[in-house]
């Protein structure tokens, strides 16, 4: 009985901290801490000391971009399937197989998971910072890291569970659409592979274990931690959640990663006609964007906003919807990462008036690239955008997003306090210069599933 009062307590002290903001830290200077193990691990720390949790995350470049493209989806099932089981250790730890691993992260009420996407994979781990719960935690956390099982029998039972949500997902026009245009836009570029029936029916157990070994490389970790621990914690807390992989003097004794290409620009533009017959016309027009590196980021954030990304504020949404009443909702968006992800205008309309709602999109941003904004659009964006960026950082969790983003992207450590002077910086003369370098309106992908012929 007491076993299951300090179970529910604990839970229910994790479900309470959720909740609790940090305000204050975006009021002030946000003192990231950064040193690089021996071994080559690199540690993000801010300590949160109001708050007895930690969250930690744990980032490794073996996202889908690296998927051989006949095994698209083999890091996203390779991630899926390190919660279902640790194998037996040369430790004498004993093997926990999919249940025992769950009842034993809910005997601790902690958190832990595995997630992988276009660029990167990732282990999370949220515990409470009372000693004896986060040294079982992390411990924990090590196995499943270091030595997950894949035990066949559970693939051979997420493999079907993945080909029927294929199969039903393919019945849905959004998923047909988005599908014909990741295609155009990225080509053979990794970031255009599809997860198929048949990428799957390829993929098997001994691909996973490769790539979880190739991947997953205790020198070349970027761990972000927020909460109450120091520097002397987070660094012992590493050590041990890295402890189980294979230790390497340092990744300069190991041959470097396989260079990913580029995305190539496109060479003219493309308009894509998909019949369908949905109650509402699906509209995607796009090209490459930019990559996260790229120095025109704030401009870009802030021009995009302006055009699209703003909500009801946004130009296109002014233009498609208020003026017009094409569209419940449009909007824009640039998807920034190691390599140069799309930049996509998105719009559902009646089906009959897909070709006027298409013009209308095509030709604000036609103008918006030849003429960039104006400065009372501008000065909104500021405004709305510095004025909600204490949301960005409101909790311990929003708070590691970031710090993990700074870490992936090799970001300065003062990049959350000089955001928005960042942001106030940004002209309308930058934003007109930065959207004329990354788009070319008269090459982008359109597009159209259900419209009317």
């Amino acid at each position: 009985m007491m076993i299951a009062t300090k179970k529910i307590t604990v839970r229910a002290l994790l479900i309470c901290v959720t909740g609790i903001f940090i305000h204050s830290m975006a009021l002030a200077a946000i003192p990231i801490q950064h040193w690089t193990q021996p071994g080559g691990a690199q540690v993000y720390l801010v300590e949160s000391p109001a708050i007895a949790m930690v969250d930690v995350q744990i980032d490794f470049d073996a996202g889908s971009r690296r998927d051989p493209s006949a095994q698209a989806g083999l890091a996203s099932m390779m991630a899926g399937m390190l919660d279902k089981g640790v194998r037996a250790s040369s430790n004498d730890d004993a093997a926990l197989d999919e249940s025992a691993l769950g009842e034993a992260w809910a005997d601790l009420g902690a958190e832990f998971g595995a997630g992988a996407g276009s660029d990167r994979l990732n282990f999370s781990l949220r515990s409470l910072t009372d000693p004896d719960l986060l040294g079982k935690a992390v411990a924990l956390a090590a196995r499943e890291i270091a030595e997950p099982a894949f035990p066949e029998t559970i693939w051979q039972r997420e493999r079907e569970r993945m080909n029927a949500a294929i199969k039903e997902s393919n019945t849905r026009p959004a998923t047909i659409a988005a599908r014909a245009y990741t295609q155009a836009v990225y080509g053979t570029h990794p970031y255009g592979y599809e997860m198929t029936e048949a990428s799957l029916a390829r993929i098997s157990v001994a691909d996973m274990r490769a790539a979880h070994a190739a991947g997953v490389v205790a020198c070349r970790a970027r761990v972000s931690m927020v909460g109450a621990v120091t520097r002397a914690q987070a660094d012992a807390m590493t050590t041990q959640l890295l402890s189980r992989l294979p230790q390497q003097v340092s990744c300069a004794s190991l041959p470097p990663l396989p260079a990913v290409p580029e995305v190539q620009p496109l060479a003219e533009a493309k308009e894509i006609r998909i019949p369908f017959d949905s109650a509402q016309a699906h509209v995607l027009i796009g090209q490459p964007g930019f990559k996260r590196a790229d120095p025109d980021y704030f401009a870009l954030t802030v021009g995009n906003y302006i055009l699209g990304g703003g909500g009801f504020v946004s130009r296109l949404t002014n233009e498609v919807r208020e003026k017009r009443g094409l569209t419940y909702g449009v909007s824009s968006h640039f998807s920034p990462g190691r390599n140069a992800g799309s930049f996509t205008v998105s719009l559902q309309t009646r089906p009959d008036q897909a070709a006027q709602a298409v013009e209308i999109v095509r030709q604000v941003v036609r103008d918006f690239v030849a003429k960039g904004p104006t400065e009372a659009e501008l000065q909104a964006a500021r405004d709305n955008l510095i004025g909600g960026f204490a949301l960005r950082i409101d909790s311990n969790r929003k708070l590691l997003g970031n710090i993990a983003g700074i870490a992936w992207n090799n970001l300065p450590l003062d990049y959350l306090d000089t955001w928005t002077q960042q942001v106030k910086r940004v002209t309308v003369a930058d934003i007109k210069a930065a959207f004329a370098r990354k788009l070319q309106p008269e090459k982008m992908v359109t597009v159209i599933l259900g419209a009317t012929p």
